[in-house]
């Protein structure tokens, strides 16, 4: 039931706000699941296949989608994937939750100001 609830609750910011993935999962996952970091942001990379694809599909029917700058935003985004897990691989996850915090906290700062 914890894991259907930070499911759901991925979902609905991601429909809301286009985050969910890392943003919402990630950290309910290490608090309210007890997940070590590393597998956390690995299983919700995994889960977000099913979030992003239905997002984009009804986004897309409603014609909410730039499908070519999603191109151009989503090949490189691959190439970052590839090069954020070679570099995850080497923290430890202490370390990956901490960087991960301050990621957040970067963000909420930038969108209170702007």
């Amino acid at each position: 039931m914890r894991l259907a609830a930070i499911g759901l609750a991925a979902g609905l910011f991601s429909a809301l706000f286009g985050v969910g993935g890392g943003v919402i999962m990630v950290p309910l996952l290490v608090v309210l699941a007890g997940y070590d970091a590393k597998v956390a942001t690995a299983t919700s990379l995994a889960a977000i296949i099913f979030t992003a694809s239905t997002g984009a599909l009804t986004h897309g029917l409603l014609g909410n989608v730039d499908w070519e700058k999603a191109i151009l935003i989503g090949v490189p985004a691959m190439a970052g994937v590839t090069v954020g897990i070679a570099f995850k691989d080497r923290i430890s996850s202490r370390v990956l939750s901490y960087l991960f915090a301050v990621v957040l906290v970067a963000v909420a700062v930038g969108l209170a100001i702007g």
